[in-house]
């Protein structure tokens, strides 16, 4: 079997039984059951939720997206092998990390294959939360340029790139493009200050003011719980982001949950701490990949900089990649997943048709 066909490049379409189009974002695809299914499981399998709760099931691709676009290999290597079986499994254990910790709930009901969640529909929190331990990236960036402030937070002098943070910092921004509120670009992905989301609280879909403290507690609770976590594999958690957002249980309480997934090598930073002791930066996350294409293009201000969107896809529709630069990938997400989950990561022959079989089986969910 070769490396292209054991990648779940598209997974849009499923046979899975729904009413609604299917939902395909850069990794995951959402189909919606119908509401007969959506009852009939929630009773079957006695999900905490709603009775009238719509759910969905969350398909996991091994396509890799990087400054907002879709990346592809040469070969017909449409994706990187293990990616999603690993960014599942790592955000599994965290959940039940939470769990354990008591911690907030995810929106995942099920996980009836590596690859898949049954999920509920929750109201969105409409704020990428994102925590930083240590200053790197785009924020080493702007301060190094000399902005002190960040999302509304006065920033020292002196500190010093890739070191500690004297805190830890809560630097949101917003999910989707929001109309509307003061102060605020009407753009996806802008920097928000906390006096922001206070002064506009249920623009961002928080129910109530209260719960802005409440998401920001949730919000370091599970850096803690994740960062502690990893210093026991010798991993440093250097940033991350979260999400979140509201559902119902069967009794009718709206709690705040966590959505999406969470300390992944898509949405944070991890670098090893041995290495990181020795002075060096090895990332165990997404990070390398963003290094090998800002290296591996002349004009690397294609990707970095907002404004040539139409050049940036273009040079993702018409670039293929070196397999190697995807098998790095592919080694670094299955070697952090093991790591995080103490279990070996097993690829599967031909995902789709295992997907297809439990679902049909177990959930009656095809037709």
């Amino acid at each position: 079997m070769s490396l292209a066909d054991q990648v779940l490049a598209v997974n849009d379409d499923l046979p899975i039984r729904t009413n609604k189009p299917v939902h395909s974002g850069k990794v995951r695809s959402v189909y919606w059951l119908t509401e007969e299914d959506s009852k009939r499981l929630i009773e079957e399998k006695g999900y905490d939720v709603a009775p009238d709760a719509p759910l969905a099931i969350m398909v996991i691709s091994d396509r890799i997206s990087a400054f907002d676009c879709i990346w592809r290999g040469e070969g017909g290597l449409k994706g990187v092998p293990g990616k999603g079986a690993a960014l599942n499994a790592i955000s599994n254990h965290w959940f039940e990390l939470f769990k354990q910790n008591g911690l907030a709930d995810s929106h995942i009901l099920d996980i009836p294959h590596p690859f898949v969640w049954i999920v509920q529909k929750a109201k969105p929190v409409m704020i990428e939360a994102i925590c930083r331990q240590y200053i790197t990236g785009s924020m080493w960036r702007s301060y190094a340029k000399g902005e002190r402030e960040f999302c509304g937070i006065e920033m020292p002098e002196g500190l010093e790139k890739d070191k500690a943070l004297p805190e830890l910092l809560i630097t949101p921004s917003t999910k989707g493009i929001l109309k509307g509120i003061h102060g605020v670009p009407e753009a996806d992905d802008v920097n928000i200050t906390r006096t922001n989301i206070e002064d506009n609280f249920e623009a961002f879909n928080f129910s109530k003011q209260e719960d802005i403290a409440e998401y920001e507690k949730l919000l370091k609770e599970g850096f803690g719980v994740i960062s502690k976590a990893l210093a026991e594999v010798e991993q440093i958690f250097v940033d991350t982001k979260f999400e979140f957002g509201y559902v119902n249980d069967a009794k009718g309480n709206e709690k705040l949950i966590y959505m999406d997934e969470v300390g992944t090598p898509d949405s944070s930073r991890i670098w090893d701490d041995k290495e990181y002791q020795a002075g060096n930066i090895v990332e165990n996350s997404k990070e390398g990949f963003r290094q090998f294409l800002l290296n591996h293009f002349p004009d690397p201000d294609i990707l970095l900089n907002k404004e040539r969107m139409p050049e940036r896809e273009a040079l993702a529709r018409d670039n293929e990649l070196p397999p190697d630069a995807l098998m790095d990938v592919s080694k670094t997400y299955l070697s952090i997943a093991e790591k995080v989950t103490g279990k070996e990561i097993v690829l599967s022959e031909n995902p789709k048709q295992e997907i297809i079989d439990i679902l049909a089986k177990d959930y009656g969910l095809i037709d």
